[in-house]
């Protein structure tokens, strides 16, 4: 395609030609060399967060060791022969079947009746809809027991899923292992099942394949797709469909492990919230499937149904509150073989507070009840009530398999000391508790009929695998300084080098570009060579030493880069009112980030200081001596305030805020769903949106063109349909039409997504490169003065000596009139954030969408600000957009913790999960304020400036490095206050959230501002200086 740019003018000569080519090339050039600049910049940044987090996030050493069935863990007792699987390999097998039911986020208190408690005295829709598993425990306690099953955090299936079939504690990263799904390649139940030959089949949840490939029964495993979280029946249904054929008779030679994995109740928390009818009926449905269950089941069989985690007060998941922990463990057995041992223990615990057990403690359990070894990676100890007997006083064999999974754990432990060289002392306090349990052991040996004995002898080993499991979680909750360490200081280097960027270079920032980036590609590159050469002859990490070498060097040489150029840097401190009151914001935040209370009511404090700059900013444009400005600016500044004001009625609360913060964002504080009348909220939007940007065009004279089609007809329609597919979603979570079919609602609303989308970015790319200013030419007739001419009196005789002076009638007169002329850069810019507002309008919720149009809004009022003030130069306008894309990141439903994640965006456009939209459309969700408000940084810049400006390209780069300092001081400010509180209680709860959320965002605005930005810069200038041309250099 050929460019405005490229375009001659009417009558233009050959050198003229050839000069507009040449300022072409030139722009061109240089823009491609400031958009490289900051992806180095983003490089640089990702090379030094993966430093930090590499040390920073807390990872195991994955040994490969594996039991085997012959070998067991220490000496058996009595002459039992290990080594028969039919038998049982290291203790008498209770069962040769199980059948396990994972009903994922089943939550404790779903399966207990309700208490009243004060402030809680009626029953929610989760209560008492399962009560099968209770009234069995209660009635006949030697075949069933119910009790509170404690997951480690993190609560996201994978992690837990790894748990349950390792006996490990998850970490974020395992070495040799990742957090994706690959593969588990330690000892696990699973993989002993199969190696013993036992047919294991599958159905349900799909996540279950990709850890354990290739170990189930090919022809009668059935998997799902398991992120589909609109979706609360398919899997459900298909495990139904293929569980209870396998329980007949004819069948039992067939399988010997079944495990069925059901997410409708997970799905419905996602979805609904715990409290709303779908989930009673998802539970009565669990019920019934549990009862039909144990109908078929025979004496040999044992029946598992157990939670992999719990749910928020919204259904979700992830993190480590009480409410996602508290998951439930339910054992039954027709032959009845369990036990208490207090009488009192026969009523489950009313609560998830008494008698827990950790869900790792369901490894030992299941596989002594199987006759299978122990995993040996396995820390979890056997269950109490699965081997004291009927009688509840059978300690010898209680004390029989602890001692077993003691010494498991004891081998496990010494290799694992071994392999990552742990100083012996570290392990010392078990030693003592060791000695002393075998003592115990040895001691109750010799009173074998006394059952006090056992007993002891269990609770030694007991305090044993407690301290020891202590040790390991210390063990694994190890940083690496060193790495932590080189992360910072690349950290506060590029820190270094984006404030001189920003803030000292007083000339054109993008002629300066092209030295700095071929030093610092230059110094990365050879960084990279040195750092892997070193590495490969010291012990350090090769990998690690190329990352810190790579980015020091590249940051070294950008800096050195700036050197030639000195003499006209400046010291980068603030020197006027509105730079002081930006570093102060900022500072105040990145010191504020050390206290958890701050960080908890982050929401508020923004709040505060957007206000402070809206009140600032309105007292700034009543002094200012132009009419116009004053009266516009004040206008603004008071739209500014009330936007910000009206935004903060929506919230979404974190567990930590409460009592003291009430939801907003959905119908309820247990809801996932809006209130009806919240789907309104798009139709204003859709109303009153795109008048509001029309007012600012229409204002300024640029409402021509291009302008008319997407603002006033396309952006408008897209909205339109927004508001449908959110009225067709209400109704489809409500069922307001019951005669019209969910499938039929969810095709619909998928198509209009996938039409909004068409319409943002086909359409809505395809008019921003396209167009052409925003302008309006028309002639106009003006007036002309009337004009005198002196005339001989006698015409036929020029040496007439007497001249008489006339008035001569006005000859017709035209003048050219440009309307749109005075903001032609910042209108024509300001088209891309308006067709990026209409993709992420989509992907909100009702209440968010009002938000984020409340946050543009906010944007052209700050625009105009900055031009009524004359602050185009000043720091103001990119930081109060970082202010904002942090602020509203709050208001459109979302904190600092995984829970809060809106994973049903993922479905907007989509029926299922697809790579990689699914994760684009969360992010898009995620981070749509941030990603608004990155795209209008050049406006700032570009906002009423005249079309020649020269070095525009220059601050642009500059306002768009300002912003991306605030994401960077915010990112160094959390990276060291995590390291420096890494012991601290809260660091997983609130510091480590908030510091993954900094590293995330600064990388995804430096992203966006250089591609998406930056990158559409060029399109606008390009097509303005085709009419007006480039300015000279």
């Amino acid at each position: 395609m050929e460019d405005a740019a490229s375009v001659t003018r009417p009558g233009a000569t050959a050198e003229e030609r050839a000069d507009r080519k040449q300022l072409s090339v030139q722009f061109k050039a240089q823009h491609a060399l400031v958009l490289a600049f900051f992806i180095l910049i983003f490089i640089f940044h990702a090379l030094a967060i993966y430093l930090f987090c590499s040390g920073f996030i807390l990872s195991r050493l994955v040994l490969t060791d594996r039991s085997q069935c012959a070998v067991p863990p220490v000496e058996l007792q009595h002459g039992y022969v290990p080594g028969s699987h039919e038998k049982g390999c290291w203790h008498p097998k209770s069962f040769d079947k199980v059948v396990v039911i994972l009903v994922d986020a089943l939550r404790y208190d779903f399966t207990v009746p309700f208490r009243p408690q004060p402030g809680d005295e009626t029953p929610h829709q989760f209560h008492n809809a399962l009560p099968i598993l209770y009234e069995t425990s209660v009635q006949s306690p030697e075949n069933a027991f119910l009790l509170p099953f404690i997951a480690d955090p993190p609560t996201t299936t994978l992690q837990r899923l790894k748990g349950l079939t390792t006996g490990t504690l998850p970490t974020l990263l395992d070495a040799g292992s990742n957090f994706a799904g690959t593969a588990i390649d330690e000892d696990n139940l699973i993989e002993q099942l199969y190696n013993a030959g036992k047919k294991v089949v599958h159905l349900g949840d799909d996540t279950w394949h990709s850890l354990f490939p290739g170990y189930f029964e090919p022809n009668l495993t059935r998997s799902y797709d398991s992120f589909n979280v609109w979706d609360l029946h398919t899997v459900d249904n298909g495990v139904n469909e293929h569980l209870f054929p396998l329980l007949e008779p004819s069948m039992s030679e067939r399988w010997d492990v079944i495990i069925g994995h059901y997410l409708g109740v997970d799905h419905a928390g996602h979805r609904y919230g715990p409290d709303h009818p779908a989930m009673t009926a998802k539970l009565k449905q669990m019920d019934e499937v549990f009862r039909r269950i144990i109908a078929a089941l025979d004496d040999s069989t044992l029946l598992i149904v157990m939670g992999d985690h719990g749910m928020d007060v919204k259904g979700d998941h992830g993190g480590e509150s009480d409410d996602e922990v508290q998951a439930a463990l339910w054992m039954y057995s027709k032959r009845g073989i369990f036990g208490r041992s207090d009488p009192g223990y026969v009523e489950p615990p009313a609560h998830a507070k008494i008698r827990p057990v950790g869900q790792i403690d369901l490894v030992p359990t299941l596989a002594l009840l199987l006759g299978m070894p122990i995993p040996f990676n396995n820390l979890g100890r056997p269950i109490e009530e699965a081997f004291i007997g009927k009688g509840g006083n059978d300690y010898k064999n209680l004390a029989e398999v602890s001692r077993l999974t003691s010494n498991q754990i004891h081998g496990y432990q010494a290799e694992y000391a071994k392999a990552r060289k742990i100083d012996p002392s570290t392990t010392s306090p078990t030693v003592k508790l060791w000695h002393t349990a075998s003592m115990e052991w040895q001691r109750a040996r010799s009173w074998a009929t006394y059952s006090k004995a056992w007993k002891t002898s269990y609770d030694s080993f007991t305090a044993y695998q407690t301290e020891n499991l202590r040790i390991c979680k210390d063990l694994w909750a190890r940083f690496d300084l060193n790495s932590m360490s080189m992360g910072i200081i690349a950290l506060i280097g590029t820190f270094l080098v984006i404030i001189l960027y920003a803030q000292s270079v007083q000339g054109d920032r993008a002629a300066l570009t092209p030295a700095l980036l071929s030093w610092g590609v230059a110094g990365t590159i050879t960084g990279a060579l040195s750092g892997a050469a070193l590495g490969s002859l010291l012990s350090f990490s090769q990998i690690q030493l190329s990352a810190f070498a790579a980015v020091m060097g590249g940051i070294c040489a950008t800096l050195a880069g700036f050197w030639p150029v000195r003499a006209t840097l400046r010291v980068p401190y603030p020197t006027t009112f509105w730079g002081g009151l930006c570093t102060l914001s900022t500072l105040l935040l990145c010191v504020g980030f050390a206290a958890n209370s701050f960080t908890i009511w982050e929401d508020e404090q923004l709040l505060f200081l957007l206000t402070t700059f809206g009140v600032v900013m309105l007292g700034s444009s009543l002094g200012q001596p132009d009419e116009t400005d004053r009266n516009f600016g004040s206008l603004n500044a008071i739209s500014f305030l009330a936007a910000t004001r009206l935004s903060s009625l929506s919230r979404l609360c974190r567990e930590e805020q409460m009592p003291n913060c009430r939801s907003t964002y959905y119908a309820s504080a247990t809801s996932s769903t809006s209130a009806g009348w919240q789907t309104l909220i798009p139709f204003i939007v859709a109303l009153l949106l795109p008048t509001a940007i029309r007012y600012i065009y229409v204002r300024s004279k640029n409402y021509q063109g291009s302008a008319v089609i997407w603002i006033g007809i396309a952006l408008r329609l897209g909205l339109v349909m927004t508001a449908v597919y959110w009225v067709l979603n209400a109704a489809d979570d409500g069922d307001w039409y019951p005669q019209v079919s969910k499938e039929t609602l969810s095709s619909t609303r998928i198509i209009i997504a996938q039409m909004v989308l068409a319409v943002a970015f086909a359409a809505g790319y395809g008019t921003y490169i396209w167009a052409a200013p925003l302008l309006l030419v028309r002639t106009e007739e003006a007036p002309a003065p009337t004009t005198s001419t002196s005339k001989p009196l006698d015409s036929s005789d020029p040496n007439a000596p007497v001249l008489t002076t006339i008035n001569e009638p006005p000859k017709p007169r035209s003048k050219l009139i440009i309307l749109g002329y005075a903001n032609t850069q910042g209108t024509r810019y300001f088209l891309l954030p308006c067709v990026w507002i209409l993709a992420l309008l989509l992907v909100q919720k009702p209440m968010g969408q009002g938000a984020l149009a409340l946050c543009m809004i906010s944007i052209l009022n700050l625009l105009e600000l900055i031009d009524a003030n004359n602050l185009r130069r000043s720091p103001l306008g990119p930081i109060v957009l970082a202010l904002l894309g942090s602020y509203y990141f709050f208001k459109t439903g979302h904190q600092a913790a995984l829970a809060t994640i809106q994973w049903d965006s993922a479905f907007i456009p989509l029926k299922t999960i697809r790579y990689p939209w699914s994760p684009i459309l969360v992010i898009l969700n995620t981070f749509g304020a941030h990603i608004l408000c990155a795209i209008a940084v050049p406006a700032i810049s570009m906002w009423k400036v005249p079309p020649k400006l020269p070095g525009l390209l220059g601050r642009v780069a500059g306002a768009v490095a300002t912003h991306l300092l605030f994401y960077a001081a915010i990112a160094v400010a959390t990276v060291v206050e995590a390291a420096w509180l890494r012991r601290h209680l809260m660091l997983y709860r609130v510091f480590m959230p908030r510091m993954l959320l900094a590293v995330v965002v600064l990388l995804l605005v430096e992203f966006i501002t250089a591609v998406i930005a930056i990158g559409g810069v060029r399109w606008s200038m390009v097509s303005v200086a085709g009419v007006f041309g480039y300015p000279e250099s």
